[in-house]
């Protein structure tokens, strides 16, 4: 096995047992994400990527292209105002 396949291999089992270990709630996504040397949020990358939408009992977070009722529609269809002139009322 050539080094490159075998370090992809390595880091897969690494991150595997640390994603197993977050769904189980033994880890945070702080600690989960030190074990492999990554900041948390390239960990949540990490979890997008691989599939797992949440961990069982979060809630139900909404995310960008989960159906969340707000307003009827899917959470990315939803209409998002952020212009300068909406922005104003804020101050």
């Amino acid at each position: 096995m050539k080094r490159t396949a075998w370090l992809q291999e390595t880091r897969m089992l690494r991150f595997e047992e640390a994603l197993d270990a977050w769904t189980e709630k033994r880890l945070t996504q702080e600690e989960a994400a030190r074990l492999l040397g990554v900041c948390a949020r390239t960990f949540r990358r990490y979890v997008d990527r691989y599939g797992v939408q949440e961990r069982p009992g979060d809630g139900g977070l909404a995310r960008p292209g989960a159906e969340a009722a707000v307003d009827g529609r899917p959470y990315d269809r939803q209409r998002v105002d952020s212009t300068v002139a909406n922005t104003s009322a804020l101050r």
